[in-house]
């Protein structure tokens, strides 16, 4: 696989992403929205309201938003998971729909907003039993930009000093004492999920599980 992936490959990919887990979603019961998944006290309805907030906010609103809630990022996230939910989880569905070919982002970091929908879909489908996992081209992107910085994570500074292998496809960095896992385990434990420790195998876990923001 090509380091090189060009923008219009990662919205793809998005895209793609968003649309498996609409329809992974589309039979969810009420009390299954409810539950609380894998980000913080978000339930899953609440972290499907964030994916479309995240898909329908620019630059310019994002900013106004941040700087209206005094740069507290909990009350900025939350309010704009208050205006994308709708009145019923099948309208925050509906809403989540309509994003799916969006384009919008706060930052140019496509990226970023591919691994938004890559780790939130996984923080929705682990609690409530779905199997899919995104596909190994879109979660080794989300795992090369995470292992390459910190965005909205400390995704960089968690692995300083390891080496992580991908066992299912090309994806390894680093070096140090090894930790290995199949690739959306490894992305998702640089995203601080400490679920997915358990998944992983090596002499440097404990040193990762031990750097959990």
């Amino acid at each position: 696989m090509s380091n090189v992936v060009s923008r219009d490959e990662l919205w793809a990919m998005t895209h793609a992403e968003r649309a498996a887990l609409a329809e992974d979603l589309a039979d969810v019961n009420d009390s299954q929205w409810a539950r609380q998944s894998l980000c913080g006290r978000w339930t899953v309805e609440e972290v499907l309201a964030h994916l479309t907030a995240a898909a329908s906010t620019g630059r310019s609103r994002w900013l106004i938003s941040v700087i209206r809630a005094r740069f507290d990022f909990d009350e900025h996230n939350a309010r704009l998971v208050a205006a994308h939910r709708g009145a019923t989880p099948a309208e925050t569905l509906d809403r989540f729909r309509a994003i799916i070919t969006s384009t919008t982002g706060p930052s140019g970091h496509t990226a970023a907003w591919l691994g938004e929908v890559v780790v939130h879909a996984q923080d929705i489908r682990r609690p409530l039993g779905l199997p899919r996992e995104p596909s190994i081209e879109s979660v080794t992107e989300v795992a090369r930009f995470y292992a390459s910085r910190n965005f909205t994570v400390p995704s960089h500074s968690s692995i300083e000093g390891l080496r992580l292998e991908a066992t299912d496809g090309p994806f390894a960095t680093g070096t140090g004492p090894l930790v290995s896992g199949k690739t959306i385990a490894l992305t998702m434990a640089m995203a601080g999920r400490a679920a997915y420790y358990d998944d992983l195998t090596g002499p440097g876990v404990p040193t990762l599980r031990s750097r959990r923001d």
